[in-house]
């Protein structure tokens, strides 16, 4: 391959066109900034197309609701590792990103008097933990779909610039520490590029697919947590990953929890509702950790269905066929092509699969990237913005509710837009002149590709990765098989870092492609697998058995040793940690208690 490398330059270079991508790029277009935004797929084809439940807002279009007790359930769901200074932003600013997207012309379905459609989730709750309510603002079983439609549109309109099929490999950083743009690969040529900016926003999705069972696509390669932790910024709280109760056994593919929000059971081999023991209060629509243990705690105590009584069924035979046909009626096919079941007249059959990660970039409510410093834990990195599953303000602490997702998308990418747009246009400057290194990292990692003999094989490193990750740092997670797990994923890393490809053409060279994928899944798998092994304590979708549900720790949670976000660097395979943020922006602090639902 050639070693010239072509610059580029733009005002900002926004990295991934989901949901937080095409936000933040309507934000920056629209202020007149040259935009440029690279992604791997065709934007509609970014995986926020697969989010199907619907988006979280206290709009109270169907009962009371308040942004506050939003608030309180969020903070409730991150099992209290949740930043609330961010949490209340994002649940207050809800309402008016969900009607900005309405206005954008996203077709939300209608109640009968006209206003946006909400439906229960799992952990939304009225009047602080009271009883579930309509929170999930949704377009039938298809809400992340409608989304990227109506976003993308409004990105053409404002005329943002798109690079289709296009790999990012690696941020550029100068001496002190400013990040400059990246590096990346046109995928049909294979030739190699700098994209030189003002400002770089990492929208770049999350890495679901270091796990062998997941609910992800195959692009979710963790893309920019890895180009961030190469390029020496940490990745906070990755031991936390939470597992969604419904992938079809089998095969994987996502069950929305709007079905159980629409009326739909959980039921084991004994046709029971066996929620009721574990969550008496919300029962199905209990928070997506507790329902994921407690599946898994079904099938262990062998109470699973089918002949390996390996999944349980989630039942819908008991709603109108109308209802299921109206508002899921892409449930309806799911279950039909991957599971051979016809969910009007039959039971689904559902397992635990990864779904989401927590964890991911550093960053504040401002979408600014932070690391620890010499002043502050939270020092800004200069010209660098993440916002969606990459990054971690932290809303989600230990565990995501449902439907929040798609409103951190929308609430911080156009956080991260605004403040990359005051920034560039209050001071406006030229570009920065690149380091004279700025391609030297690509370049090395092409080359080893290109010249590497006798190397490991991709697709059997990624194999080894992906069933190491799934046996050691699963849904329940076990002291021996942790500490064991970092010694295998660290002998993974070694592989990783010699693997052959046969194929050394340039023009779409899909064998390249996902050699450099596994360059990054092995980072986030790294920092996950130390991490985990590192926090000694039950918390949110972390939870081991080795710490036990005393008074002193309720469900295993360690608020003296443990309240704190951990700090993965790869130089050193080092741990640092920082502070929880417990003071909100303008209400009181939601006080720690016991999480039950």
């Amino acid at each position: 391959m050639s070693a010239k490398v072509t610059v580029r330059k733009f005002d900002a270079v926004i990295v991934g066109a989901g949901g937080a991508g095409l936000r933040a790029a309507i934000q920056l277009s629209e202020a007149g900034l040259k935009t440029a935004v690279i992604t791997k797929v065709f934007p509609t084809r970014s995986h926020t197309v697969a989010a199907q439940g619907g988006v979280a807002a206290s709009l109270g279009n169907s009962e009371e609701d308040h942004w506050h007790w939003h608030m309180y359930d969020t903070v409730k769901g991150s099992d209290w590792l949740g930043d609330q200074d961010a949490i209340e932003f994002m649940c207050r600013k809800a309402n008016e990103c969900v009607i900005e997207l309405e206005h954008y012309g996203m077709p939300f379905d209608r109640t009968d008097n006209g206003r946006i459609y909400q439906r229960p989730f799992g952990g939304h709750m009225s009047n602080f933990g009271e009883k579930p309510v309509r929170r999930s603002c949704a377009a039938a079983d298809r809400t992340g779909h409608a989304m990227l439609h109506a976003m993308y549109q409004r990105n053409i309109k404002a005329n943002t610039q798109f690079f289709v099929e296009w790999m990012a490999l690696d941020l550029i950083r100068d001496a002190e520490g400013e990040v400059l743009g990246v590096t990346a690969m046109e995928m049909e040529t294979g030739e190699i590029y700098a994209f030189h900016s003002k400002a770089t926003i990492f929208a770049t999705g999350g890495a679901g697919r270091i796990y062998y069972s997941s609910t992800n696509a195959f692009i979710n390669t963790g893309d920019g947590v890895g180009m961030a932790a190469r390029a020496g910024i940490p990745l906070e709280d990755m031991e936390f990953w939470q597992f969604h109760p419904t992938g079809v056994a089998g095969a994987g593919v996502l069950i929305t929890e709007g079905v159980r929000g629409e009326g739909g059971i959980l039921r084991n081999a004994n046709k029971e509702r066996f929620m009721e023991r574990y969550a008496p209060n919300a029962k199905d629509l209990a928070s997506r950790d507790v329902v994921s243990r407690a599946m898994v705690t079904e099938i262990n105590e062998g109470r699973g269905c089918g002949p390996n009584k390996d999944f349980v069924y989630l039942d819908i035979t008991h709603l109108d066929p109308a209802t299921i046909m109206k508002r899921l009626p892409g449930i309806h096919e799911i279950g039909i092509q991957f599971a051979g079941v016809d969910c009007l007249k039959e039971m689904l059959p559902v397992v635990p699969t990864c779904h989401y990660q927590m964890g991911g970039i550093p960053t504040n409510y401002h979408g600014q990237v932070v690391v620890p410093g010499k002043r502050t834990q939270n020092e800004i990195v200069p010209g660098f913005f993440a916002a969606g599953e990459c990054a971690c303000a932290s809303v989600h602490g230990a565990n995501r509710l449902g439907t929040n997702s798609l409103l951190d998308l929308l609430v911080f990418g156009k956080s991260a837009g605004e403040t990359a747009v005051d920034e560039l246009k209050k001071s406006p400057k030229s570009h920065k002149e690149l380091p004279a290194d700025a391609f030297d990292r690509t370049l090395a990692r092409l080359d080893r590709l290109n010249t590497q003999k006798g190397g490991s094989n991709v697709h059997e490193s990624r194999l080894d990765m992906q069933r190491s990750m799934q046996k050691h740092a699963g849904v329940f997670r076990f002291d021996n098989l942790l500490k064991e797990g970092v010694q295998k994923i660290l002998d993974i890393q070694k592989d990783v870092q010699q693997t052959e490809i046969k194929d050394k053409s340039k023009v779409f060279n899909t064998a390249r492609i996902e050699a450099l994928e596994l360059d990054n899944l092995i980072e986030v798998a790294v920092a996950t697998m130390v991490s985990a092994e590192a926090r000694k304590e039950s918390r949110g979708a972390h939870v081991r058995d080795d710490a036990p549900d005393t008074p002193e720790r309720p469900n295993g949670r360690d608020d003296a040793n443990w309240l704190k976000h951990s700090l993965w660097y790869k130089e050193g395979n080092r741990l640092d940690y920082k502070s929880v943020n417990l003071r909100p922006l303008s209400v009181d602090t939601i006080a720690l208690k016991t999480r039950a639902y």
